[in-house]
């Protein structure tokens, strides 16, 4: 092989800023050129939403997607506006560096950011990756107004006339065809990931309508004052009926771990294991320290109470762990200051402080409910006790 074939230096590297780069990859940004990534194209705007309300309003706040019957997507909300530099606004990214610098727009961190990207580049991405889009900031008492087109502003950003009611931001974008075809945006998709958000954080309101059916529009908007004991309900609506009506829950604060930690759970009579758990409002497949103290917990909490009431004598062993998790539905959320995720697709949790803090606190409040409950937690018990009976019968009888 000649020198010149081989020879690669500085001159052979191809250098790309957004939005040209994001274009070029799109793939890599949003993950597909389909569903996926229409999907991920929404993500980005409603993720910054949803943070500007959690950081500014104590929770409360709502956002609204549209679906246009144009192809279009339109994300408002009713924050604080984001900072217009033409204003001379300086708390924070202004609007042209939101939605074009990859550099700027990163991800805050902290228990109270919930992130719906995979990079933290946000809404500079959806802007890349359509072929219009039109910004709306109402702020101060002024409504301003920005247009891009693929990633580039086409116009500065003007200030509108007419009235201004309230503040917020709305995006209204639409998806580039030449990039992603003709891919929809799934309605039942965004509205599971958008009900999941509003369960976990308690007092956010999100709604979606979807203007593209000829037959009319539809719409669901997602609210939940219960939190994660509202979240088993809906987990458990299509269930068979649980062993004790009682959801059993709690959320506090744990200074060692740095973060708060929110549990709720419930046994129900089918055999079906549902156990969902998130860390900073991002789901967790794979589970990790917080799913392990939960598990920990519990397992501490009945086994203790069944000694303790002699439903377990002094030789016999410990409740298993596939007893207890039959028919057990939870939801184990924590939101901590500095979270420590395993691998690159954040589907695991770190940090040994959180399995201790998190096991702890189960074994705590699942003890004190069951010796509260005497009655309900002989149902609860006394079942996994006699499964567990049965299950050792059937071992020593050769599984006859």
């Amino acid at each position: 092989m000649s020198e010149r074939a081989i020879r690669y230096d500085a001159s052979d590297i191809e250098a790309l800023e957004a939005p040209e780069g994001i274009r070029k990859r799109a793939g890599m940004y949003v993950g597909s050129t389909g569903e996926r990534g229409l999907h991920q194209l929404v993500f980005e705007v409603v993720g910054r939403s949803v943070n500007e309300i959690l950081a500014n309003g104590a929770g409360t706040g709502s956002v609204d997607v549209t679906l246009t019957a144009d192809g279009g997507v339109r994300v408002a909300d009713d924050g604080p506006g984001v900072p217009v530099e033409a204003a001379g606004d300086t708390d924070g990214p202004g609007l042209e560096v939101l939605l074009t610098d990859t550099h700027t727009w990163t991800e805050s961190g902290g228990r109270h950011h919930v992130s719906l990207s995979p990079f933290g580049l946000g809404p500079c991405v959806t802007n890349a990756l359509s072929s219009s889009l039109t910004a709306e900031v109402r702020r101060e008492g002024v409504r301003w107004v920005q247009e891009y087109a693929r990633g580039v502003a086409v116009t500065p950003p003007t200030t509108a006339a007419g009235p201004v009611t309230g503040s917020g931001t709305t995006i209204a974008f639409r998806p580039d065809a030449d990039i992603f075809g003709t891919a929809e945006c799934s309605f039942a998709a965004l509205a599971e990931c958008f009900r999941q958000l509003a369960f976990l954080n308690r007092g956010l309101a999100l709604s979606l309508t979807d203007e593209r059916r000829p037959a009319g529009s539809r719409s669901m908007r997602f609210q939940f004052p219960g939190g994660a004991r509202d979240f088993v309900t809906f987990l458990d609506a299509q269930t068979e009926a649980p062993v004790d009506p009682d959801i059993i829950g709690f959320e506090r604060e744990e200074t060692e771990m740095e973060g708060t930690v929110e549990v709720a759970l419930r046994w129900c009579g089918s055999g079906e294991e549902r156990v969902l758990s998130f860390a900073n409002s991002r789901p967790t497949p794979h589970g990790g320290t917080h799913t392990a103290g939960f598990y920990d917990g519990v397992a501490a909490a009945l086994n203790a109470y069944a000694r303790r009431r002699r439903f377990l004598t002094a030789a016999a062993p410990d409740l298993g762990a596939d007893r207890i998790a039959e028919g057990l539905t939870a939801v184990v959320s924590v939101k901590l200051d500095r979270p420590e995720f395993l691998g690159p697709t954040h589907g695991v949790l770190g940090g040994t402080a959180v399995r201790t803090c998190v096991g702890e606190s189960v074994r705590e409040h699942l003890g004190r409910w069951l010796e509260e409950h005497p009655a309900r937690a002989e149902a609860v018990v006394g079942r996994m006790v006699g499964a567990s009976r049965r299950d050792r019968k059937l071992q020593t009888n050769g599984g006859a």
